[in-house]
């Protein structure tokens, strides 16, 4: 592929791997502090974490993929691997979400466990941390337009708000037992319920654009008038017949037919065709490939209808 693709792999593997030993620890540290004091919220947000750790070697490895160059099977590239890592996390995060609501249903059922402040602590270590790793990986992902990256993002968003979730019920378990208010411990139960439907709201966004992806849905009518401009700017174009664009993971495809001057020779119309291509990808930097293709145009005939031939 072009050079979009080792400018940017580096940074964006470097976040994953972030990402990925970031959950590994997390795992770790909640599973062991959940078993040790028996907290339910501690051990279910640790559960969640391994499938964390799930969707964080997915996301790795679909972005590896993803920067292969293109090959004589994949000609357009292998960019939507990418796309269906995330489809991956989308996935997790919605059995994550189910299991969460789950959990916290069965606990209105049960007899609410007693508080620790070491669980609190280490639930309020978690937020802080996927708070970190949430604003350093949006921001790459953004920056590199990085679908498995972004993807992971969510993932430690929907992370947040579970240990939101497991602060606010550890606390006010602990407040509670502190006062004698034992209707307090069921907060947590609750509390969770209410990240369940944030979790699966995220999952739905994340599986939807891996879908629209996947199924080659146009990209914004922004971008599309952004290209048409740049196109229009070149006075040899004189009529757009068709443009196209769509996303192929971290970087977008551009398709265009255009009506040029009908008596050009081969030379002159390929010098138009690099040009144009030069242009939209030198300001467009996600861009990886434009294919174009010219049609004639004359004076006389201005109608703009094409016929099969063209």
């Amino acid at each position: 592929m072009t050079t979009y693709n080792s400018k940017h792999a580096k940074a964006s593997l470097v976040a994953i791997w972030i990402s990925l030993l970031s959950n590994i620890v997390l795992t770790a540290l909640k599973l062991i502090v959940g078993f040790l004091f028996r907290s339910p919220v501690l051990l279910a947000d640790g559960f969640h974490n391994a499938g964390d750790v799930v969707a964080s070697a997915a996301a790795l490895t679909s972005m590896q993929i993803s920067k292969r160059p293109a090959d004589e099977d994949h000609p357009y590239g292998h960019g939507k691997a990418e796309v269906i890592g995330s489809g991956i996390v989308a996935i997790i995060l919605g059995l994550a979400s189910i299991y969460i609501a789950f959990e916290a249903v069965m606990a209105l059922f049960e007899d609410p466990a007693t508080a620790s402040r070491i669980a609190l602590l280490t639930a309020i270590v978690s937020l802080v941390w996927k708070y970190v790793l949430y604003i350093y990986t949006m921001r790459v992902g953004k920056a590199e337009n990085s679908k498995g990256l972004i993807a992971t993002a969510y993932d430690h968003l929907a992370d947040i708000y579970a240990s939101l979730a497991a602060v606010v019920g550890i606390g006010l378990a602990l407040i509670g037992d502190t006062f004698n208010v034992p209707l307090l411990a069921y907060g947590d139960p609750i509390a969770g319920i209410i990240v369940s439907i944030l979790v699966f709201r995220i999952a739905m966004d994340i599986g939807k654009e891996s879908v629209d992806i996947l199924m080659e849905k146009s990209v914004s009518d922004e971008r599309l008038v952004a290209f048409e401009e740049i196109i229009r700017s070149m006075p040899e174009v004189k009529r757009i017949d068709r443009l196209r664009a769509r996303e192929h993971g971290h970087y977008i495809l551009v398709d265009i037919r255009i009506g040029v001057t009908g008596n050009l020779t081969i030379q002159e119309g390929h010098m138009i065709s690099s040009r144009l291509r030069n242009l939209i990808m030198a300001q467009n930097e996600d861009v990886d490939e434009v294919l174009i293709h010219l049609n004639p145009w004359y004076p006389e005939k201005q109608s703009g209808i094409l016929t099969n031939e063209e």
